[in-house]
């Protein structure tokens, strides 16, 4: 297991759109998500896609069944390894809130996202995962899922008035755990 360096923005890999994953249950998909899962946790991220390390596949890993550093007040997140992810809205509502990236590091910005959505896609193994999520839980998988179509949350960004550095924004939270 490798913890791997995690692409910044401006990095013109952040911007392609990744591809499918076709073999499942293979050593090498396997040792993705454990290096994944390592840069994750050695960051304190509540979420990571493969593209932010270099590599250019439909995998996202998110939550980690335990309070975030990162993000305090925020719900508890279920460990996930998601594969070839589908989001699909449920409803028109939209919900706005808070969100930084490892890949913009020492930044928040309130972005906008659907409130409540199903995903689906498979487990490194091929098994099927469809679930639904609403609030905090729908906007990690949401953010995850943008870096597969080239997507930074600052592309998504509204109102630039609500976008600025982490140490401003929120002095009470430890700057250094946003890089």
């Amino acid at each position: 297991m490798t913890v791997h360096a995690i692409l910044k923005m401006g990095d013109p890999r952040l911007l392609r759109v990744a591809r499918p994953v076709t073999a499942f249950d293979t050593p090498e998909l396997h040792r993705l998500v454990d290096d994944m899962e390592q840069t994750m946790a050695a960051a304190y991220g509540a979420g990571l896609a493969a593209p932010q390390i270099g590599v250019d596949l439909q995998v996202v890993i998110f939550g980690s069944g335990a309070p975030n550093p990162r993000y305090p007040d925020a719900p508890v997140v279920p460990r996930t390894v998601l594969v070839n992810p589908v989001i699909t809205p449920l409803g028109d509502e939209e919900e706005e809130g808070w969100e930084g990236c490892l890949s913009v590091p020492g930044l928040r910005a309130v972005v906008p996202r659907w409130r409540r959505i199903r995903y689906s896609g498979q487990a490194p193994d091929g098994s099927p995962i469809e679930r639904e999520a609403e609030g905090f839980h729908a906007r990690v998988v949401q953010h995850e899922c943008d870096h597969l179509q080239g997507v930074l949350y600052p592309m998504r960004v509204r109102d630039f008035s609500r976008f600025g550095f982490t140490e401003v924004l929120f002095p009470g939270l430890d700057a250094a755990e946003d890089d």
